[in-house]
């Protein structure tokens, strides 16, 4: 029987046997080690026919689990007529290669899965662009083992001579395809961080947390955005930006935003970059947390490690329980809550806790602005308009022709007011914002 060779990364379909390695230093897991592995595999469409944990000290630096053990596999594999292996762990080009020639079964890592649910699940240009970058810039260093057309070129008029193995051409294809979408990508980042910039003047508000944490269904209860909502790993990714109404007539937009996963492939969190920008030019992030989940804390950890990769690691922050309604262990919970103090406890499901939400959002927006007096005509009723929907409007009074009012407006969105409206005067005991900062011009 011929040996079988790789010649695709999906699973989908597939019976699938899941490994994972347990090692001394490694933090204490929930009780089911493989079950976020599992998840995954469900998402990615394949059915899991068996899991198999080892405990070992060390790497194998051949076959990550050890030949034997790979031998016991191959038997295992044999015996349910697995499709595929998937380790719970990043394997190097060596050890997969080595593992399928002695599994004689297809072998995936968690990168290789996780790519493989991004490929099937994006929707748009942006996001079929942005996973197919980081497939190619995965796949590159293991194309030796994924080929099968490792021979030379036949010979003829015009490619005598030397020859040049198929491999090396494939790798020339690889980084030149590598090379465009890079290309396109960046102009798709100049559009996107245009279009964040167009909304400086709005108080914006990501959503961020874990795969899988209820972020769309919590963006849903907030704005009747319609994102869909699946109880899959990885269900949204591609941003979305609606207008959240707060109580006293604030408005903010509210941004949903891909999932994070413990150990994501760098290459994936290169690649959307452009996605994540909302989060980064976020006035305040909602860090959405399942708090029904045993390894909740482990989660946050997670994402926090995310944002500060992505340039997040200052930014202003609410932390949001979400999913009481789903908590079976109140003191499991209790003891989560306690160690985020000023963290938010909701159900998005069932709208628990949305309106505390809300008013801690209020808080943060008042955090940071100056109290103005300003005078501007009455005629002029666009001023007014945009002090409201930058600010909080405290008074107003008329004298003469022109409105007289007190506002708290953050400091950033009165200098843009002051540029766009040359009439706008700051009264006697005023702060005053005579110019720009320097380079916030040219962004505009």
């Amino acid at each position: 029987m011929p040996h079988s060779k790789r010649t695709e990364l999906t699973v989908r379909l597939e019976r699938a046997i899941l490994v994972g390695v347990i090692f001394p230093d490694a933090p204490a897991d929930h009780d089911e080690p493989l079950a976020e592995l599992s998840r995954l595999a469900d998402t990615a469409g394949a059915k899991v026919v068996d899991m198999v944990t080892q405990k070992r000290s060390r790497i194998d630096s051949a076959y990550f689990i050890g030949r034997g053990k790979a031998l016991d596999l191959c038997d295992l594999a044999k015996s349910l007529e697995a499709d595929v292996i998937i380790f719970n762990h990043d394997l190097s080009p060596a050890q997969l290669r080595n593992l399928e020639a002695a599994i004689d079964t297809k072998v995936v890592d968690r990168s290789d899965l996780i790519l493989d649910i991004f490929a099937s699940h994006a929707r748009t240009e942006m996001a079929k662009v942005q996973v197919e970058l980081a497939q190619l810039e995965y796949t590159l260093p293991r194309l030796r083992r994924m080929w099968t057309h490792l021979g030379r070129i036949e010979g003829g008029i015009g490619t005598r001579g030397p020859g040049e193995q198929q491999l090396e051409v494939d790798r020339r294809t690889v980084r030149r395809r590598i090379a465009d979408l890079k290309s396109n990508l960046q102009g798709i980042e100049h559009r996107k961080q245009r279009e964040v910039r167009g909304r400086s003047d709005e108080f914006c508000v990501s959503i961020v947390g874990y795969t899988n944490a209820g972020k769309s269904t919590l963006m849903n209860a907030l704005t009747s955005a319609g994102v869909l909502v699946e109880d899959k790993l990885f269900a949204t990714l591609e941003t979305r930006t609606r207008p959240w109404d707060l109580s006293g007539g604030r408005r903010v937009l509210l941004s949903d935003t891909v999932g994070f996963i413990r150990e994501l492939p760098h290459h994936l969190v290169a690649s959307f970059k452009a996605t994540l920008e909302e989060a980064k030019n976020a006035d305040l992030l909602l860090h959405v947390v399942d708090g029904a989940h045993p390894a909740a804390q482990e989660q946050i950890e997670a994402v926090d490690i995310v944002l500060e990769e992505i340039g997040c690691e200052g930014s202003a922050r609410i932390v949001v329980l979400n999913k009481i309604d789903a908590v079976k262990d109140l003191a499991v919970f209790n003891i989560l809550a306690a160690t985020h103090p000023g963290a938010i406890v909701i159900s998005a499901l069932r709208g628990d806790g949305l309106r505390e939400l809300a008013n801690a959002v209020s808080v943060e927006m008042s955090r940071g602005v100056m109290e103005v007096k300003l005078s501007f005509p009455a005629a002029e009723g666009r001023i007014y308009a945009a002090l409201c929907q930058r600010g909080e409007v405290l008074s107003r009074g008329f004298v003469d022709s022109d409105v007289e009012v007190l506002a708290r407006v953050r400091e950033r969105h009165l200098r843009r007011l002051v540029r766009e409206f040359p009439s706008v005067r700051f009264l006697p005991d005023s702060p005053q914002v005579l110019a720009d900062e320097e380079g916030e011009d040219e962004e505009s």
